[in-house]
């Protein structure tokens, strides 16, 4: 389904610039944008797969990842195609850079998204799987409608949308989690085709509106795991945004353009997640690993919430947001 984009402007000789992201793309009559969800034609930008999905899922929320917001809640996931980044070792490659292939491609338009999630019992709508911002549309429609049947909407993204398209989405959105792939401009350079600097404003801008966040890092040997880029990582969480921010470290699998490169050694995340507790951060989790996955008590220690895989086990240990073996305020966001 087409429909025109919301954010964009009109130029002389029937070009377009979008304003969805940070790419800002300048764009010709009858072509495409970076992202290749945006068209120029005939000088009115639109957007071209409103409402078709790749994937829908009931998922446990820990998978977003979101260990501290509504923990133990189901989510009914939608991902679409196309992205506004080229990651190299994209997971998702052939939705997120299918180049106008829609490869087992349905139509789910927002009311029924609403009706599915309620009937599937989840206590929220994820946008995920692909880059949710060049959905924009999409997103906000949805949305808009969640909120009226009391979903919650979460929001798993690379954090690279436009200031324009953040103070759209603020309202609306419950939840982030954003990928911070490294504080390395050349790592998003040469490995993402994007700009670090706009991600540290968004992720800024979203703390600073009080919405919950979590932030995941995917160290990859040899390219973003420096103990240098590490702490530089921790450092930013802790000054430009709290230190009770949730902060998860995931293992590299060799994938896509990266395939020759090996596993992240786990080491490296017990090193990583060293720094990050050196460093003053209370919630720090290790991902696509075993262990590392336990929510504590950052003053006393006490055990919060065991996880098993995406199964939680709540030990009865939060009580109105505090430690009941401590008192401690805690940062679950129920």
């Amino acid at each position: 389904m087409k429909i025109e984009s919301i954010l964009y402007d009109k130029l002389d000789e029937k070009k377009v610039q979008c304003k969805i992201c940070n790419h800002y793309c300048l764009i010709n009559e009858n072509k495409y944008g970076f992202c290749l969800t945006q068209k120029n034609e005939g000088g009115t930008l639109y957007n071209c797969n409103f409402g078709l999905i790749s994937s829908s899922n009931v998922d446990p929320i820990e998978k977003k990842p979101f260990y501290h917001f509504m923990p133990g809640s189901k989510t009914y996931s939608l991902g679409g195609f196309e992205c506004n980044m080229r990651c190299l070792n994209c997971q998702n490659y052939i939705i997120s850079q299918s180049y106008g292939e829609k490869i087992g491609a349905t139509e789910i338009l927002p009311d029924v998204a609403i009706k599915n999630a309620i009937h599937k019992d989840c206590k929220s709508i994820a946008w995920t799987y692909n880059e949710p911002t060049v959905y924009l549309e999409y997103v906000l429609e949805t949305s808009i409608l969640s909120h009226k049947e009391n979903l919650k909407n979460i929001y798993v993204s690379n954090g690279y949308m436009s200031d324009e398209a953040l103070n759209l989405l603020l309202p609306h959105i419950d939840a982030f989690t954003i990928d911070l792939k490294s504080m390395d401009n050349n790592f998003y350079k040469k490995i993402c085709q994007a700009t670090l600097n706009p991600i540290l404003n968004n992720l800024k801008k979203i703390y600073k509106n009080n919405k919950h966040l979590e932030i995941s890092n995917l160290l990859i040997d040899g390219f973003n795991d420096s103990d240098k880029l590490i702490k530089d990582l921790v450092g930013f969480i802790a000054t430009e945004l709290g230190e009770e921010v949730p902060l998860h470290f995931s293992r590299f699998f060799p994938y896509y353009k990266m395939g020759d490169i090996s596993p992240t050694n786990i080491e490296t995340l017990k090193i990583a997640k060293e720094i990050a507790i050196g460093g003053g951060l209370q919630y720090v989790y290790l991902g696509n690993v075993e262990s590392g996955r336990n929510s504590y008590c950052p003053q006393c220690g006490e055990l919060l919430i065991e996880r098993n895989g995406y199964n939680i086990s709540d030990k009865n240990k939060i009580k109105d947001n505090k430690c009941v073996n401590c008192k401690e305020n805690l940062h679950f966001n129920y």
